[in-house]
């Protein structure tokens, strides 16, 4: 909205105007559709003064009228102007209680009516976002841990790899909170609420990139310790090896991300923000710190899998061996064929 444009931009210098001059709740304001159970336009009339009158005496409404109606005369539309500015908590609650007293109109009058405009919609994705969010990271979570039981043949490797993301994203957005909501670090003048979208988006594009760099870490670890290296000198070579991938991936990622920062659009520069913290914390603590530490102090135990999973679970061959093994059958085969005959 242009309450939470750049500050100083033509659009937050009106909204800010506006606001000084005739109230918050005019930047935010809501249209109530009202139809009329009948064909009568004389009768639809009284349904619209009971609905202005239903409407103005909700908490939260500073002032309802009819804006308009259509061409038969049976349905009409209310503007409604809230107490409150679209940014504010209150003006959900507002919302909320319009939609709880539809009912009570209805059973009283025979008409119905349904709100609607921006900042509803708004208020409509975000609870529509927060109903989803929990599902999908489950749904992201445990496809990601079957597959990577699948690849490492371990119960550890991915139960740290989904702990570690945990840990990631709830840094994130502890931090992205903390400097663009509550203003810490003076890094804004304008805390503004962060937007709804952000946590869907940061932690699909965060999981994916983390998953990236803990099959380039892991898979080298693993690969060792199947060919006779030690639990701990497995962990230490395979991190040697595959940290310079990790650690110039990640540079890149936070390089491509924290130039958004520089965007005059505040909602772009919160989330390239929360972009390069998230792929900060995961790359250097949890991939690269606590993944190889936690590894290490498991020894053995790290690579194991119960028998009766893995008599269940197909087997893939990340490492090539089998590659390896049909080379080597194919070279016996070729030193047999060029063998000088004894004959």
């Amino acid at each position: 909205t242009d309450d939470s444009a750049k500050l100083g931009s033509p659009q937050r210098n009106a909204a800010e105007w506006v606001n000084e001059d005739f109230g918050p709740g005019r930047n935010a304001p809501m249209i109530a559709v009202v139809k009329d159970s009948g064909d009568d336009p004389m009768a639809a009339q009284a349904t619209f003064g009971e609905a202005v009158a239903t409407i103005s005496g909700v908490d939260g409404v500073e002032n309802a009228q009819v804006a308009g109606m259509s061409e038969d005369g049976t349905a009409a539309m209310v503007m409604i102007t809230p107490t409150t500015g679209g940014n504010d908590a209150l003006t959900a609650d507002t919302l909320q209680s319009l939609r709880d007293a539809e009912p009570a109109f209805k059973d009283q009058t025979g008409g119905t009516y349904s709100i609607t405009g921006v900042t509803p919609i708004f208020e409509d994705v975000s609870d529509r976002l927060s109903e989803v969010l929990i599902p999908y990271v489950a749904i992201v979570v445990v496809l990601a841990f079957v597959l990577l039981v699948v690849v490492f043949r371990s119960l550890w490797v991915p139960l740290i790899a989904a702990l570690g993301f945990a840990l990631s994203v709830a840094a994130t957005f502890g931090v992205t909170v903390a400097v663009w909501q509550w203003g810490w670090l003076g890094i804004t003048n304008d805390p503004q609420p962060i937007i709804s979208f952000l946590p869907i988006m940061l932690i699909g594009i965060v999981f994916g990139l983390a998953m990236d760099y803990q099959v380039f870490l892991v898979t080298r670890m693993r690969e060792g310790y199947v060919h006779g290296k030690t639990a701990g000198n497995a962990v230490s070579n395979g991190f040697k090896h595959g940290a310079r991938v990790v650690t110039a991936a990640a540079l890149i990622m936070i390089s491509v991300f924290s130039a958004f920062i520089l965007m005059d659009e505040p909602f772009i520069a919160v989330m390239g923000s929360a972009l390069a913290m998230a792929v900060l914390i995961d790359a250097f603590v949890v991939r690269m710190t606590i993944v190889p530490a936690v590894l290490f102090l498991l020894g053995d135990r790290a690579w194991k899998l119960p028998a009766w999973l893995d008599k269940i679970i197909p087997s893939v061959d990340v490492e090539g061996t089998t590659l390896e093994g049909m080379e080597a059958t194919t070279d016996e085969k070729k030193a047999v064929e060029t063998a000088p005959s004894n004959g």
